[in-house]
């Protein structure tokens, strides 16, 4: 390195050229599908000692409740004027 040209000089073109390069490199990899994988971790293992719960995932049932002809009416007054954007 000559005397004359500071350190931080020598950072300041170095720092740039290696980001540029790395960026190239990166492009390249993308555009020519170069496929830099990551390692995963494995599966972990499925205990076989635990029962199956069946229908899992299926959720708790509807509740239904029947409404009196009030109770409907008032209902679509309050649909009606929620959708009237009052």
């Amino acid at each position: 390195m000559p005397e004359h040209v500071p350190f931080l000089v020598w950072f300041g073109v170095v720092l740039p050229a290696v980001l540029i390069l790395a960026c190239a490199v990166g492009l390249a990899g993308y555009r020519f599908g170069l496929r830099f994988e990551i390692r995963r971790r494995p599966q972990p293992p499925v205990l076989r000692a635990l029962p199956s719960q069946p229908g899992s995932g299926s959720g708790p049932h509807r509740e239904y409740v029947e409404l009196t002809p009030a109770e409907r009416d008032a209902f679509a007054g309050l649909v009606r004027r929620l959708g009237d954007g009052r």
